[in-house]
């Protein structure tokens, strides 16, 4: 069945105590919602709507599914509602807040905290506008909270599956947050039949195409391509087109000189067409991440020493010593004897 355009609930619907006010998002898999919640606080509703199986007329409620496509609908509802369950589990703030889910017009809804700001994917293109490239700091910083988040997701037996910069959504105050697990399945541990997961090309690792083989490398191969959009601008070329002819090598030249060969080194890790290849954890990436901090910082330090201490400086330490000296025995850690 080809995908439809399905018409959102109305504005200024009820449901389930929830006040709808507008659609702000739709993909083949949702509809997100900007609405009220009873006390009147601004919350994001996301509905079950796959536009290949159901579809739902201007002015209805509830979707109508073929016979044919019902078994394959309500195995969707399902994982939805599963995954719905799983994310409310999980309180870290590099993580979209689920607090609540209901069943509604025979489908079920995701309601999460709802948060301005705006995406990395917007982040980038904004940065391009001016000419400019994301710097590598900042890279550093997001994408280190964003492995963190998606640890404790690993953590809870989720995969995202569908990883991305405009998946990765910037607070007003900077911090990174992992949105839209519309793709997210239970895949670990779990003999459930589940949909064929959607996927991004670029962002995409061979093995979603195949279908086979998915694990925590998989999304780490989504974390390098992330990353690597941040420095070029634009995704890596498409997983299936480098098993026939790989073309990213030449970028990763163009790299270098522009960010730190480790970082460079990150990426191209995790970009390996072959799953063992990569980094098998996300903590073995947070390490090379939190590692390459720690030497810009020192390189910084090189490049800005501290200032010579003045005569002024000089007479005052001398001072200290001569008349502050203490036992070597009662000296601290941080004392100068």
């Amino acid at each position: 069945m080809a995908a439809q355009n399905n018409a959102p609930l109305p504005d200024g619907l009820e449901i389930a105590g929830y006040r709808i006010v507008k659609k702000i998002a739709s993909g083949g898999f949702s509809i997100v919602y900007l609405a009220y919640d009873p006390e009147g606080v601004a919350v994001a509703i996301k509905e079950y709507l796959p536009s290949s199986l159901a579809l739902r007329q201007p002015g209805e409620l509830v979707p109508v599914v073929s016979r044919a496509n019902l078994p394959i609908f309500r195995i969707g509802l399902k994982c939805f509602f599963e995954e719905g369950r799983a994310l409310a589990r999980i309180a870290h703030p590099n993580v979209v807040s689920v607090l609540n889910f209901f069943r509604a017009h025979e489908t079920v809804y995701m309601v999460m905290a709802y948060e301005s700001g705006h995406s990395l994917q917007e982040h980038i293109q904004g940065q391009r506008a001016k000419g400019s490239k994301v710097g590598e700091a900042f890279i550093r910083t997001i994408f280190t909270q964003v492995v963190k988040g998606l640890r404790e997701v690993h953590a809870n037996k989720l995969l995202h599956l569908d990883l991305k910069p405009a998946n990765i959504y910037l607070r007003t105050d900077g911090t990174p947050m992992l949105l839209d697990f519309g793709a997210a399945r239970q895949t670990i541990n779990s003999d459930m039949p589940t949909l064929t997961p959607m996927y991004t090309p670029g962002f995409a690792p061979p093995e979603l195409y195949a279908k086979s083989g998915l694990g925590p490398w998989t999304d780490i191969y989504s974390i390098g391509a992330s990353m690597f959009a941040c420095m070029v601008g634009s995704p890596p070329q498409p997983a299936d087109q480098r098993k026939t002819e790989d073309k990213m090598a030449g970028h990763f030249d163009k790299l270098q000189g522009q960010y730190s060969p480790e970082l460079v080194q990150l990426v191209r890790w995790c970009l390996a067409v072959e799953p063992l290849d990569r980094p098998q954890s996300l903590f073995a990436v947070q390490k090379v991440l939190q590692a390459n901090a720690v030497a810009t910082t020192a390189a910084a330090a090189v490049q800005h020493p501290a200032k010579p201490p003045s005569m002024l400086d000089k007479l005052r330490g001398l001072a200290g010593r001569l008349g502050g000296a203490r036992p070597k025995a009662n000296a601290g850690p941080d004392t100068l004897i």
